[in-house]
């Protein structure tokens, strides 16, 4: 599996450097680069306007859209929620792996 590595920027200023494994069947490690960056960017414009929310209720909404997108596909229900698992499982341990780097406190 080829790596993607992937700087996330917390809205606290935390920093992960992740390295995410690729599926053997990825088109474009670029793509996935851009979505997942515009995911994440949607999620936090959204939280900004409306404010305070859950963490738990992002999990959520996040597991819900990758359920209904996986369904999308034409392809057996079972075959493309299986990948969908497969690929959270590695994801997850990816990003366990990653470290947190604290925001510096500016003092010079």
């Amino acid at each position: 599996m080829r790596p993607l590595p992937y700087r996330a920027h917390t809205a606290t200023g935390d920093v992960f450097d992740i390295t995410f494994p690729l599926h053997d069947d990825t088109g474009s490690a670029i793509r996935v680069e851009q979505m997942l960056t515009a995911v994440l960017d949607a999620l936090d414009r959204d939280i900004n306007v409306c404010g305070e929310t859950a963490n738990g209720d992002v999990l959520q909404a996040l597991a819900m859209a990758l359920a209904v997108r996986a369904r999308m596909i034409h392809a057996p229900g079972n075959v493309t929620a299986q990948l969908a698992e497969t690929l959270v499982r590695m994801a997850s341990a990816a990003a366990t792996e990653a470290e947190r780097t604290a925001p510096e406190s500016g003092n010079a």
